[in-house]
C-alpha cells in the first residue's frame, strides 16, 4: 500500500483555494498554523472564535470576531481552518455544524515541535507504516490506521468521525480490567484515567503507583487520592522517562507541560527503578511526547510483567506507528489495537497491547 496517495495534503490542498481561508480558534495550534502558511505563502483572511469567546481580542494581528462577522464581510464561500483541539460534544458538534456549512479542514500539526505528516513525510516512512499496520490485531485498528493517515494528510474531519470509538468500547473489547489491576499511570494529571480505569472495575484495584511531573497537576492528583483512594497507593511527583535523572520541564499545567530545554528542574524516574520489581498488570503512558523514553524506562517491566498497555500514539507525527514497532520490539508477543476515541484533531488515538 502506497500510504503518501492516499490522500492529498492539507497543505497543498490550501494553496489552491482561491475564497477567502479564516481560522476557527487561537492558541498554540492556531500559531503553529499560521507560522506554516506564512512558510508556504498560504493567506489566511481572518479568525474567530465561538460566540461566547469574542470579546474584542486580538490574534497575531487579526482583530477576533464572530463567525456572522465574517460572512457578513467576505462571503459565505469560505474555507474554515480549525486551529484548536477538543474533545467536549458540544464544541464537535459546532465543528461538526461548521463541516455541513463550509469546506472545512483541521491541519494536523504535531502536540510536540516535529515535522508535520504529509506526502513526503508518509513516503519518508513508508517501510515502517507498512510493518505497524500488519501488526495490527483487529480490522477496527486497521480502520483507524488508515483514516488517521488520511486525517494527517488532509485534514478531513470525515476520517476522525469513520474510525471512532468511545472508550468504553476499548474496555469492554480489548483491555478487560478487573479489580485485581496493579496501575501504574505515568503522566496521572489530576487522576483522570484512574477515574477511568476504576469505574470499570467497581472501584477495585490491587495496587496504584502515578507519576505527574507537574506542580499543580500533582496537588490535584493527591487530593483526590486522599479523598478517594484507599489501599496501596504511591503517588510520586516525576516525570516518566528512560533514567532515573533531573531535566528541565515547562510546568504548565496542561499539554504544554513537558520536557523542554527551558523550565523548572525536575525529578525524572523510569518505572523499573520506581517499581523496583514490584508487580505491574495495566500500565498507561500519557507523556506529551515522551513515550519512547518511558517505554524504555519501563522495559523491564514490560518484559517481566507483560501489563496491559494504554499509550497515547498521538503527541509526535509518528506515533502511531512508531509506537507499535517499539512495543512489538520489546515483546512480540503483544497484540496491538488502535483506537481513536472522539478528538478533533486527532488526539486521543490510542495503543492498546495485550
Amino acid at each position: 500500500m502506497e500510504f503518501a496517495t492516499l490522500e492529498q495534503s492539507v497543505w497543498t490542498w490550501l494553496r489552491t483555494r482561491t475564497c477567502p481561508i479564516v481560522l476557527y480558534g487561537m492558541g498554540d495550534g492556531a500559531d503553529k498554523i499560521l507560522d506554516r502558511f506564512a512558510a508556504l505563502g498560504i493567506p489566511a483572511a481572518g479568525v474567530f472564535a465561538s460566540d461566547g469567546f469574542v470579546r474584542g481580542q486580538s490574534f497575531r494581528g487579526f482583530r477576533v470576531k464572530r463567525l456572522d462577522e465574517l460572512v457578513a464581510e467576505l462571503g459565505d464561500e469560505l474555507v474554515v481552518v480549525i486551529a484548536f483541539a477538543s474533545q467536549r460534544p458540544e464544541v464537535l458538534e459546532l465543528m461538526y455544524a461548521l463541516d455541513a456549512r463550509f469546506e472545512v479542514v483541521a491541519p494536523d500539526v504535531p502536540v510536540v515541535p516535529g515535522p508535520v505528516f504529509d506526502e513526503a513525510f508518509a513516503r519518508a516512512h513508508q517501510a515502517a507504516l507498512a510493518q505497524a499496520y500488519a501488526l495490527l490485531a483487529d480490522e477496527r485498528s486497521r480502520q483507524v490506521f488508515l483514516d488517521t493517515v488520511r486525517f494527517k494528510l488532509s485534514g478531513k474531519l470525515r476520517y476522525l468521525r469513520a474510525s471512532e470509538t468511545d472508550k468504553d468500547e476499548a474496555f469492554r473489547a480489548v483491555l478487560h480490567p478487573t479489580g485485581q489491576e496493579h496501575f501504574a499511570d505515568l503522566g496521572a494529571y489530576d487522576g483522570d484515567t484512574i477515574r477511568g480505569l476504576l469505574a470499570h472495575t467497581g472501584g477495585q484495584f490491587a495496587s496504584i503507583t502515578a507519576l505527574e511531573p507537574d506542580r499543580r497537576s500533582f496537588r490535584k492528583l493527591s487530593n483526590y487520592a486522599a479523598q478517594h483512594l484507599s489501599g496501596e497507593v504511591r503517588l510520586v511527583q516525576a516525570g516518566a522517562w528512560s533514567e532515573d535523572t533531573v531535566l528541565c520541564f515547562s510546568d504548565q499545567a496542561g499539554r504544554q507541560s513537558r520536557v523542554a530545554a527551558q523550565g523548572r528542574e525536575t525529578a525524572m524516574r523510569a518505572l523499573d527503578s520506581v517499581l523496583d520489581g514490584a508487580p505491574c498488570t495495566y500500565l498507561k503512558l500519557d507523556v506529551e511526547g515522551a513515550e519512547r523514553e518511558a517505554l524504555a524506562g519501563a522495559a523491564q517491566t514490560i518484559r517481566r510483567c507483560r501489563p496491559k498497555l494504554d499509550i497515547a500514539a498521538y503527541h509526535r507525527s509518528a506515533d502511531f506507528f512508531e509506537l507499535p514497532l517499539l512495543v512489538h520490539a520489546l515483546d512480540p508477543a503483544y497484540r496491538l489495537y488502535l483506537r481513536h476515541h472522539p478528538y478533533v484533531p486527532a488526539w486521543d488515538t490510542i495503543l492498546y497491547a495485550i
